[in-house]
C-alpha cells in the first residue's frame, strides 16, 4: 500500500460535459518523488487538487472513484483537515502569502490550528534554518525575489508538517536563479527528509535527473508512467502524444530515424548517459578515424 492510492478516478467540472480525469489509477510510495507531466489542459493540476479535497469541495463538479492519502479517504475530510497531511504549493507564490513578515507567514497556519506558542516558535526556527532563510526572518515577503517568495510558500506549508508535498508548476513563473532555489529545496526535502513529493513540472531534463518516477498524462488519462529511463525509452508512445523528451533523448531519436540506424538501447535521458551512448554509437558503426574512436 502506498501513502497515496488513487483508484478509478473520474472528474468533470460543473457545467462541462467532458471528463477532465478519466479512470486514473495511481499509487505513490512513501518517500517517492513523482513528477507529473503532459500537455497543457491534460488534467495534471486537477489531479493534484483531488489530493487535499480542493477538487471537488472548492472547485465543484462530478467525481467518481476514490482518493486515499495516508489511509484517509479524502472525500470524508475537510480541506483544512487534509492540510496537515497534504501540503499544497501553487504556481504563483503571491496567492498564498498573507502576512507582513517571513516569520509571521510561516507561523500563520500553526496559529490557526491553535498549536502552543513554543511549538510554533520551534517549527519556525527549524524551517528557517533548514531552508537557509534565517536572515530573512523579519523581511516583508513582498520585498523578496520570486524564488524566495516560492521558498517561503513552501516553508509556510511545511509548518504543518505534512506527509505529502504537492507542487503545481512551482518554478514556471521564476527566472533561472529562482528556479534553482526552489529546485534545490525540493530535492533536499525528498533526499534528506524522505518527504513524499508530487510535482507538476514541464522541465523534462530536471525531471529525468531527479524524479523516482515520471507520470505522463494526455487528455485526462495516464498514458505512461515509470522511471525516467523507462518512460523516455517508449519512443513510439512519446512521439505519438507529441511530448518532448529530454534533449539528449530527442537527439538520439533523431539520429536513429534520420540515419536509419538500429541505435544502441536504452536511449540516454541524462548528459552522463548521453556521453556513453554516443561512444557506443560511434564504436558500433565505426564512424571517424581510428584516433577518434580511441579518443
Amino acid at each position: 500500500m502506498g501513502i497515496v492510492e488513487i483508484e478509478n478516478l473520474w472528474y468533470k467540472y460543473r457545467g462541462l460535459e467532458e471528463w477532465v480525469l478519466k479512470d486514473i489509477n495511481l499509487d505513490v510510495k512513501e518517500g517517492e518523488f513523482i513528477i507529473i507531466m503532459g500537455p497543457s489542459g491534460c488534467g495534471k493540476s486537477t489531479l493534484c487538487y483531488t489530493l487535499n479535497g480542493i477538487v471537488p469541495k472548492l472547485f465543484h463538479g462530478e467525481m467518481k472513484g476514490t482518493v486515499i492519502v495516508d489511509s484517509r479517504d479524502v472525500s470524508k475530510y475537510t480541506i483544512a483537515e487534509m492540510s496537515t497531511i497534504v501540503g499544497m504549493v501553487f504556481q504563483n507564490p503571491e496567492t498564498q502569502i498573507t502576512s507582513l513578515t517571513v516569520e509571521d507567514e510561516i507561523a500563520f497556519a500553526p496559529e490557526n490550528f491553535a498549536l502552543p506558542r513554543e511549538e510554533i516558535k520551534r517549527r519556525v526556527d527549524e524551517i528557517l534554518e533548514f531552508l537557509g532563510m534565517t536572515d530573512l526572518r523579519y523581511r516583508n515577503p513582498y520585498a523578496l525575489s520570486g524564488g524566495q517568495k516560492q521558498a517561503l510558500a513552501i516553508a509556510a506549508v511545511l509548518a504543518l508538517k505534512p506527509k505529502v508535498l504537492v507542487l503545481d508548476e512551482p518554478t514556471s513563473m521564476l527566472d533561472p536563479v529562482g528556479q534553482k532555489i526552489v529546485s534545490d529545496i525540493i530535492a533536499r526535502l525528498n533526499r534528506e527528509l524522505n518527504m513524499t513529493i508530487i510535482a507538476v513540472d514541464h522541465r523534462v531534463e530536471w525531471a529525468a535527473e531527479h524524479a523516482d518516477r515520471i507520470v505522463i498524462m494526455n487528455k485526462g488519462e495516464i498514458v505512461l508512467e515509470g522511471k525516467p529511463e523507462e518512460v523516455f525509452n517508449k519512443k513510439e508512445v512519446v512521439m505519438k502524444i507529441g511530448f518532448r523528451p529530454p534533449q539528449v533523448t530527442e537527439a538520439a531519436y533523431y539520429i536513429e530515424d534520420m540515419c536509419r540506424l538500429n541505435a544502441p538501447k536504452p536511449y540516454p535521458v541524462t548528459l552522463t548517459e548521453a556521453e556513453k551512448w554516443y561512444r557506443q554509437l560511434i564504436n558500433k558503426y565505426k564512424w571517424g578515424g581510428k584516433d577518434e574512436q580511441e579518443g
